[in-house]
């Protein structure tokens, strides 16, 4: 539980104890990790993705099955094409921002520490229990870029600025692609 409010007070400590201590003990089951984090980061960014979009337009009782459907089917492949380039920008903006010093962490651990450290978005998950106004997204999105800097920050031991540009930059590409589509 001490490990949980030190990561929402954004602690470096916690993180890294996280990143570093914890995720190692846990190597065996890694790949199991992986895909639990990558299927819920993805659940609830649809869900994200449902609740501004039921903002915009009407729903109803009234649509028709193919409809809902196809809205689904648009919603998961927005959100698919919404990480892609969240992904390619962050590691691009990884490779312009951060130091690469001989001990850098890899593509893929930086990866897990982005999926990790969005545990913010589980908050969405009490949108779905309890009606909060649509702007609430914004601010857990703003908890999300926090946590993910932090992250990157204690895993690569960059400057704080160097992390928010990394982060700033793929968060902002991910805002925009959801925008236009």
């Amino acid at each position: 539980m001490l490990l949980i409010i030190d990561l929402i007070l954004h602690k470096p400590k916690a993180y890294r104890h996280l990143l570093y201590n914890m995720l190692k003990q846990e190597l065996a089951n890694l790949e199991g990790l992986w895909w639990k984090s990558t299927f819920g980061y993805l659940f609830l960014d649809a869900y994200r993705s449902l609740v501004l979009k039921s903002s915009k337009e009407e729903w109803g009782l009234s649509m028709s099955f193919s409809s809902l459907l196809w809205t689904c089917g648009k919603i998961l492949t927005d959100v698919f094409f919404e990480n892609f380039l969240f992904l390619c920008t962050f590691l691009l903006a990884t490779k312009i921002f951060l130091s690469r010093l001989p001990g850098a962490p890899r593509n893929k651990d930086l990866v897990l520490a982005i999926l990790i450290s969005s545990y913010f978005k589980i908050f969405l998950i009490a949108m779905m229990a309890w009606e909060f106004p649509s702007s609430v997204i914004f601010i857990i999105d703003l908890f999300v870029l926090s946590s993910n800097t932090m992250a990157v920050k204690v895993i690569t031991g960059s400057a704080m600025s160097r992390c928010i540009g990394a982060c700033l930059s793929a968060h902002a590409v991910k805002v925009l692609t959801s925008q236009m589509l």
